[in-house]
This record gives structure tokens, C-alpha cells and sequence, in this order.
């Protein structure tokens, strides 16, 4: 007679077994670039939605092509928009940690006749990694709900670079150096009494920036003295600074403030986005 085993014991086993016999990353990992996930655009004149991953070394750029829900759920996570009810990756997220595992990072290490290839790196209550093969679209945007780290193989970096993309319109946002912007739109300028300078609105910041007093609700006016148009503004104007300090000029309580961070700055990956139901009372 079989022995009988509960649910959760069934899945922990078949989960493993699958990660184990997965596959192997195309690279060493130690050569995985660490990125932020900086936002999402879509492709010029084609509309293909892309995730944009941001390498803090140098500001670069880099466009995956995803699918329409993920391209949803990471910008749900940019928001720290909490659903309610779980979704997909809430889900995925939720079973790991029912199973006492650990996702560790999630990784895009190879790009075969144009199909970027992920991984999730898995580690178990025993400390042993496992990786399981996944779309990088679904590896970045689990990612992106967790708050795990994103790496990616520095040939996919060059190779990806060479797509061309453009902001979502008013949906825009753009996370980079631990402050996230979306557009200021006249209802949230009238809102928040932002009078009619250019910029663009903080609607998050973590890290340095706000140990030195920058809030949401902010509007940042310049960077290294050139206001940014759009959040995607904000991101290139990053990549392009020229200086090892990033001068930021911003509006905060009716006075302007400035503000100066390393280009290369890298922070340590944001804290989970739940949904509505498992987020601690």
C-alpha cells in the first residue's frame, strides 16, 4: 500500500525533484550583473510591452520583452499597489514561503535566437539551492512582488540594449537609486498643490534619499540642472549624468531642496508587496 503523504508534502517533493533536475545557468553566477527593476515601457512602433532592469555600475538600461500580465503585475509592484486577493505571483511567493523555502535571486542568463532564458534560485530549508527554469517575465515579475534580488548574464545586458522603447503615457513610473516617480498629472498637481513647474512626482523613496529627508508627494524638477519630462525622462537623465554625483533639485513643503547620490548606487532589494489579505495587522 502507498503511503499517504499530505498536500503540502506532495508539492514540497515534486517542486524540488523539478528544480533539481531543471538545468543549469548558462553562466558562472558570479558573473550575474546585479540590476533594479526600473520600470516598464513598451517597444517604439511595435507596442510589445518591455520590463526596463537598470544596472546601478553605469546607468544602463536594459529592455526584456515580457507578456501583458506580467508587464500588469510589476507595475502593480512599482506601486505598491496591494490586490484584493492574491494574484499569480502573490501565490508562487506565498507557497515557497509555505514550504519553507526561500526564493534567493531570480536570474536571465542566456538569450537564444531572441528568447531571453531565466531562472528562479531556489533554497531550501536545508540550505541547498535548486534552479528552476522560468520565462524571465515571470521570474521578474515574481521579483518584483517579493522584493528579490534580479541578476542578469552581462552578454544579455549588451545584446538587450539595442531596443528602442517608449513610456506608457500618463500610466508611467520609474524606479531608480531607491525613488520611484509617475507622472504629474493636473489632478495630482491640483491635489497637491504642486503649482505648474516641471517634473515629475515621488510617490516612493527608500535608501539614502530618504535618510536625507525626501518624501513622497515631492516633485523633482531637475537633475544635474535638466528637468525630467516623464518618469522615463528621469531614468535616462540617471544613465546620462556625467558626474560620480547625481544633483537633484526637488519641491518639498513650498521650498526647493537639493540632494546629491552616487550614480552607482545600489540598494539592498525593496521589502515584499502582499496582497490586501496577507499583509501583517
Amino acid at each position: 500500500m502507498m503511503d499517504w503523504k499530505p498536500p503540502v508534502a506532495w508539492l514540497a517533493a515534486g517542486l524540488l525533484a523539478t528544480a533539481v533536475e531543471a538545468r543549469e545557468l548558462a553562466v558562472d553566477e558570479d558573473s550575474l550583473v546585479s540590476v533594479e527593476v526600473a520600470s516598464v515601457g513598451i517597444v517604439r512602433g511595435a507596442g510589445a510591452p518591455v520590463v526596463l532592469l537598470r544596472d546601478p555600475e553605469d546607468g544602463t538600461v536594459v529592455p526584456i520583452f515580457i507578456g501583458p500580465n506580467e508587464a500588469r503585475a510589476i507595475l502593480r509592484a512599482l506601486r505598491g499597489e496591494a490586490t484584493p486577493r492574491p494574484m499569480t505571483h502573490d501565490l508562487l511567493a506565498a507557497t515557497l514561503s509555505g514550504l519553507d523555502a526561500e526564493l534567493s535571486g531570480v536570474v536571465v542568463d542566456a538569450l537564444h535566437d531572441k528568447v531571453f532564458h531565466g531562472a528562479l534560485l531556489l533554497r531550501d530549508a536545508d540550505g541547498a539551492q535548486h534552479i528552476i527554469d522560468a520565462r524571465p517575465s515571470d521570474a521578474i515579475a515574481l521579483a518584483a512582488r517579493s522584493g528579490a534580488r534580479v541578476r542578469i548574464a552581462p552578454e544579455v545586458l549588451a545584446a538587450a540594449g539595442q531596443t528602442d522603447w517608449q513610456s506608457l503615457g500618463e500610466e508611467d513610473i520609474a524606479s531608480a537609486l531607491g525613488i520611484t516617480v509617475v507622472v504629474a498629472t493636473p489632478e495630482l498637481r491640483e491635489a497637491m498643490e504642486l503649482g505648474d513647474a516641471e517634473g515629475v512626482l515621488v510617490s516612493h523613496v527608500r535608501g539614502p534619499a530618504a535618510d536625507a529627508g525626501m518624501t513622497a508627494g515631492v516633485l523633482i524638477t531637475a537633475i544635474d540642472d535638466t528637468p525630467p519630462e516623464s518618469p522615463q525622462h528621469f531614468l535616462r537623465l540617471i544613465r546620462k549624468s556625467d558626474g560620480e554625483q547625481l544633483r537633484l533639485r526637488y519641491q518639498q513643503g513650498g521650498e526647493t531642496q537639493h540632494l546629491e547620490l552616487p550614480t552607482d548606487l545600489q540598494l539592498p532589494p525593496a521589502a515584499p508587496v502582499r496582497s490586501e489579505e496577507n499583509r501583517p495587522l
